[in-house]
C-alpha cells in the first residue's frame, strides 16, 4: 500500500500505521485523513489483519495536531464541514471492528490527541505531551475531543484541559486515564508489539466483540447496553471459536481459532 502522508506495513497479522510528515511534526491535513481513511477502510477488509498499530514518524511527534495553514483559511461553512470531515475519519477508525494501539512517540496536540483519543488503546512513551490547545486559536476541539475527553478522564478534568489549553505530560495522562502505560521511548513498539501479538492469540469473533460491547455502552444507557451484551454473548455461543475454546480447554491444550 503506498500513500503520500502514510507508511502502512503488515506483519503476523499486525499492521503498523506511521504518520510520515515529520518535517512539520506529523500535522492532520486533508490528504492524511484522506489516506487515513483509505487505509483504515483497507485493513478494517483484510481478514489477515487482526490488530493495527498507530504512531507518527521520529522521534518528536506522534502528531502535532491541524495544519495551522488550513485552520485560518475557514469560514464558517468550510469550518463545520472540516470538523465533520475529521470527525467521519475518527469515527470510521474508533468504529473498525479491529484493536488500534496508539503510539504517542512525542506530541499529540490537538487533533493528534483526538486521534488518539479514537484508539483502542493508548501507549505513551516517556516524553509524550498531550493536549486539546485549541482555545489558543479561538476555537473548540472539532474532530470529537469535546465528547471522547470527558469519556476518559471525566468531565472536570476534561474541561480543565479544554479550557486551559494545558499541555500535560506522560505521567499526567497516566495518571488522568488519558494513556493506559508509559513506556521507554526505545522500546514504545516492542510494548506495542507484544500487546498486539497477545491479542492476536484471543479468538479473533470474540475480540470483536469485546470491542462491539464496550463501544455501544458508551453510547446507550446501562439496561440497553446490557441487552446488546447478551445478544453478543448469545451469538457467540453459536460459533465454532466457542465450541474450540471449551473444548481446548477441558483438554488443556492451546485453542486452534478459526474466526468461525
Amino acid at each position: 500500500m503506498n500513500y503520500e502522508t502514510l507508511l502502512c506495513e503488515v506483519k503476523d497479522q499486525i499492521a503498523t500505521i506511521t504518520l510520515n510528515r515529520p518535517e512539520v511534526l506529523n500535522a492532520l491535513n486533508a490528504r492524511v485523513f484522506s489516506e487515513l481513511e483509505q487505509v483504515f477502510m483497507t485493513l478494517t477488509a483484510d481478514s489477515s489483519v487482526r490488530v493495527i498499530l498507530l504512531t507518527g514518524a521520529g522521534d518528536k511527534a506522534f502528531a502535532a495536531g491541524a495544519d495551522i495553514n488550513e485552520v485560518a483559511r475557514l469560514d464558517v461553512a468550510t469550518g463545520e464541514a472540516k470538523a465533520r470531515r475529521g470527525q467521519e475519519v475518527l469515527r470510521i477508525i474508533e468504529t473498525c471492528g479491529k484493536p488500534i494501539v496508539a503510539c504517542i512517540n512525542g506530541f499529540a496536540l490537538g487533533g493528534g490527541c483526538e486521534l488518539a483519543m479514537a484508539c483502542s488503546i493508548r501507549l505513551a512513551s516517556e516524553t509524550a505531551r498531550l493536549g486539546q490547545p485549541e482555545v489558543k486559536l479561538g476555537l473548540i476541539p472539532g474532530y470529537g475531543g469535546t465528547q471522547r475527553l470527558p469519556r476518559l478522564v471525566g468531565q472536570s478534568m476534561a474541561l480543565k484541559l479544554l479550557l486551559t489549553g494545558e499541555m500535560i505530560g506522560a505521567a499526567e495522562a497516566l495518571r488522568i486515564g488519558l494513556v493506559d502505560e508509559i513506556i521507554p521511548a526505545d522500546r514504545l513498539m516492542e510494548r506495542a508489539g507484544e500487546i498486539a501479538k497477545t491479542i492476536v492469540n484471543m479468538a479473533p469473533l470474540a475480540v470483536a466483540g469485546c470491542m462491539e460491547a464496550v463501544r455501544w455502552g458508551g453510547e446507550l444507557g446501562l439496561v440497553a447496553a446490557t441487552d446488546v451484551e447478551a445478544e453478543i454473548f448469545g451469538r457467540l455461543c453459536g460459533t465454532v471459536d466457542k465450541a474450540e475454546g471449551t473444548k481446548a480447554f477441558l483438554e488443556k491444550r492451546p485453542a486452534v481459532w478459526t474466526g468461525r
